[in-house]
Protein backbone atom coordinates (compact mmCIF):
# COMPACT_ATOMS: atom_id res chain seq x y z
CA UNK A 1 0.00 0.00 0.00
CA UNK A 2 1.33 3.43 -0.97
CA UNK A 3 1.61 5.95 1.84
CA UNK A 4 0.09 9.36 1.16
CA UNK A 5 0.49 12.51 3.28
CA UNK A 6 -2.39 13.50 5.53
CA UNK A 7 -4.11 16.86 5.03
CA UNK A 8 -3.00 19.43 7.66
CA UNK A 9 -6.44 19.68 9.29
CA UNK A 10 -6.56 15.92 9.87
CA UNK A 11 -2.99 15.88 11.17
CA UNK A 12 -3.81 18.68 13.66
CA UNK A 13 -6.90 16.75 14.74
CA UNK A 14 -4.82 13.63 15.40
CA UNK A 15 -2.16 15.60 17.24
CA UNK A 16 -4.79 17.34 19.40
CA UNK A 17 -6.53 14.07 20.20
CA UNK A 18 -3.25 12.41 21.06
CA UNK A 19 -2.20 15.30 23.29
CA UNK A 20 -5.51 15.22 25.16
CA UNK A 21 -5.12 11.51 25.74
CA UNK A 22 -1.53 11.96 26.87
CA UNK A 23 -2.43 14.62 29.41
CA UNK A 24 -5.38 12.72 30.87
CA UNK A 25 -5.36 11.00 34.25
CA UNK A 26 -2.94 8.13 34.94
CA UNK A 27 -5.87 5.66 35.01
CA UNK A 28 -6.86 6.60 31.46
CA UNK A 29 -3.21 6.67 30.48
CA UNK A 30 -2.83 3.11 31.72
CA UNK A 31 -5.82 2.06 29.64
CA UNK A 32 -4.39 3.64 26.50
CA UNK A 33 -0.98 2.06 27.07
CA UNK A 34 -2.56 -1.41 27.13
CA UNK A 35 -3.38 -1.37 23.40
CA UNK A 36 -3.29 0.60 20.20
CA UNK A 37 -5.86 3.10 18.94
CA UNK A 38 -7.71 0.51 16.88
CA UNK A 39 -8.24 -1.63 20.00
CA UNK A 40 -9.23 1.36 22.16
CA UNK A 41 -11.77 2.84 19.73
CA UNK A 42 -14.96 1.42 18.34
CA UNK A 43 -14.88 0.79 14.58
CA UNK A 44 -17.18 3.82 14.10
CA UNK A 45 -14.88 6.08 16.17
CA UNK A 46 -11.82 4.77 14.33
CA UNK A 47 -13.42 5.49 10.97
CA UNK A 48 -14.86 8.88 12.06
CA UNK A 49 -11.34 9.97 13.09
CA UNK A 50 -10.09 9.03 9.65
CA UNK A 51 -7.62 6.54 11.07
CA UNK A 52 -8.83 3.81 8.71
CA UNK A 53 -7.13 5.74 5.91
CA UNK A 54 -3.69 5.29 7.47
CA UNK A 55 -1.35 2.56 6.31
CA UNK A 56 -0.32 -0.08 8.84
CA UNK A 57 3.08 1.62 9.13
CA UNK A 58 1.52 5.06 9.72
CA UNK A 59 -0.89 3.64 12.30
CA UNK A 60 1.95 1.83 14.09
CA UNK A 61 4.00 5.05 14.11
CA UNK A 62 1.06 7.03 15.53
CA UNK A 63 0.49 4.36 18.20
CA UNK A 64 4.18 4.46 19.24
CA UNK A 65 4.15 8.26 19.41
CA UNK A 66 0.94 8.28 21.44
CA UNK A 67 2.22 5.60 23.80
CA UNK A 68 5.38 7.64 24.43
CA UNK A 69 3.29 10.73 25.24
CA UNK A 70 1.07 8.74 27.58
CA UNK A 71 4.04 7.24 29.39
CA UNK A 72 5.65 10.67 29.77
CA UNK A 73 2.40 12.15 31.13
CA UNK A 74 2.01 9.22 33.53
CA UNK A 75 5.59 9.66 34.74
CA UNK A 76 4.99 13.38 35.33
CA UNK A 77 1.71 12.69 37.18
CA UNK A 78 3.38 10.10 39.42
CA UNK A 79 6.26 12.48 40.15
CA UNK A 80 3.82 15.26 41.07
CA UNK A 81 1.88 12.95 43.42
CA UNK A 82 5.12 11.79 45.06
CA UNK A 83 6.29 15.38 45.56
CA UNK A 84 2.94 16.37 47.07
CA UNK A 85 3.03 13.37 49.43
CA UNK A 86 6.63 14.16 50.38
CA UNK A 87 5.70 17.76 51.23
CA UNK A 88 2.64 16.65 53.25
CA UNK A 89 4.87 14.26 55.21
CA UNK A 90 7.42 16.99 55.80
CA UNK A 91 4.75 19.36 57.10
CA UNK A 92 3.37 16.62 59.37
CA UNK A 93 6.84 16.06 60.86
CA UNK A 94 7.25 19.80 61.43
CA UNK A 95 3.91 20.11 63.21
CA UNK A 96 4.42 16.93 65.25
CA UNK A 97 7.96 17.80 66.40
CA UNK A 98 7.60 21.54 66.86
CA UNK A 99 9.05 22.53 70.20
CA UNK A 100 11.65 19.75 70.14
CA UNK A 101 13.39 21.25 67.13
CA UNK A 102 13.56 24.70 65.60
CA UNK A 103 12.05 24.63 62.12
CA UNK A 104 12.48 28.38 61.61
CA UNK A 105 8.85 29.31 62.26
CA UNK A 106 8.12 32.15 64.66
CA UNK A 107 4.42 31.25 64.80
CA UNK A 108 3.22 30.31 68.30
CA UNK A 109 1.75 26.94 69.19
CA UNK A 110 -1.84 27.61 70.24
CA UNK A 111 -3.65 25.01 72.33
CA UNK A 112 -5.74 24.47 75.45
CA UNK A 113 -4.23 23.47 78.77
CA UNK A 114 -5.90 20.29 80.00
CA UNK A 115 -7.46 20.45 83.44
CA UNK A 116 -7.09 23.16 86.04
CA UNK A 117 -4.32 25.76 85.87
CA UNK A 118 -3.12 26.80 89.35
CA UNK A 119 -0.25 29.08 88.46
CA UNK A 120 3.38 28.70 87.48
CA UNK A 121 6.22 27.00 89.29
CA UNK A 122 9.58 25.55 88.28
CA UNK A 123 9.34 21.90 87.23
CA UNK A 124 5.58 21.87 86.66
CA UNK A 125 4.32 19.88 83.70
CA UNK A 126 1.60 21.35 81.48
CA UNK A 127 -0.40 18.93 79.31
CA UNK A 128 -2.04 20.40 76.21
CA UNK A 129 -5.05 19.16 74.27
CA UNK A 130 -2.85 18.56 71.19
CA UNK A 131 -0.95 15.81 73.06
CA UNK A 132 2.13 17.92 73.82
CA UNK A 133 3.59 18.23 77.31
CA UNK A 134 5.72 21.16 78.40
CA UNK A 135 7.81 21.57 81.54
CA UNK A 136 8.52 24.94 83.14
CA UNK A 137 12.30 25.40 83.33
CA UNK A 138 12.64 28.77 85.07
CA UNK A 139 11.63 30.01 88.51
CA UNK A 140 8.81 32.32 87.38
CA UNK A 141 5.84 31.94 89.66
CA UNK A 142 2.24 32.99 89.84
CA UNK A 143 0.01 31.77 92.60
CA UNK A 144 -3.62 32.21 93.51
CA UNK A 145 -4.74 31.68 89.92
CA UNK A 146 -7.35 29.07 89.08
CA UNK A 147 -8.51 28.56 85.54
CA UNK A 148 -10.21 25.55 84.01
CA UNK A 149 -8.83 24.53 80.55
CA UNK A 150 -7.38 27.94 79.67
CA UNK A 151 -6.05 28.74 76.20
CA UNK A 152 -2.27 28.89 75.96
CA UNK A 153 0.19 30.19 73.44
CA UNK A 154 3.75 28.87 73.38
CA UNK A 155 6.10 31.09 71.39
CA UNK A 156 9.69 30.52 70.32
CA UNK A 157 12.30 32.93 71.59
CA UNK A 158 16.04 33.25 70.98
CA UNK A 159 18.45 30.30 71.13
CA UNK A 160 15.76 27.60 71.25
CA UNK A 161 13.92 29.00 74.27
CA UNK A 162 10.12 28.78 74.37
CA UNK A 163 7.74 30.93 76.43
CA UNK A 164 4.26 29.98 77.61
CA UNK A 165 1.48 32.55 77.78
CA UNK A 166 -1.70 31.54 79.59
CA UNK A 167 -4.80 33.52 78.69
CA UNK A 168 -5.40 36.23 81.31
CA UNK A 169 -1.99 35.83 83.01
CA UNK A 170 0.81 38.32 82.37
CA UNK A 171 3.77 36.15 83.42
CA UNK A 172 5.42 34.10 80.65
CA UNK A 173 7.78 31.43 81.98
CA UNK A 174 10.37 29.56 79.94
CA UNK A 175 9.22 26.06 79.04
CA UNK A 176 10.69 22.99 77.37
CA UNK A 177 8.74 20.37 75.46
CA UNK A 178 8.95 16.94 77.07
CA UNK A 179 6.41 15.00 74.98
Amino acid sequence: MVSRPLPRARLHLFASAALLLALSTPALAQRVVEGDLQQQMSPAEFQAAGLDKLSATELASLNRWLQGKVEAATTQAVAAVREEAREEGRQEVIVKNRGFFDFGSKEPINATLQGEFRGFGKGRIYALDNGQQWEQIDASSVSGVRKQNPNVSISPGMMGVWYMKVEGVNTQPKVRRTK
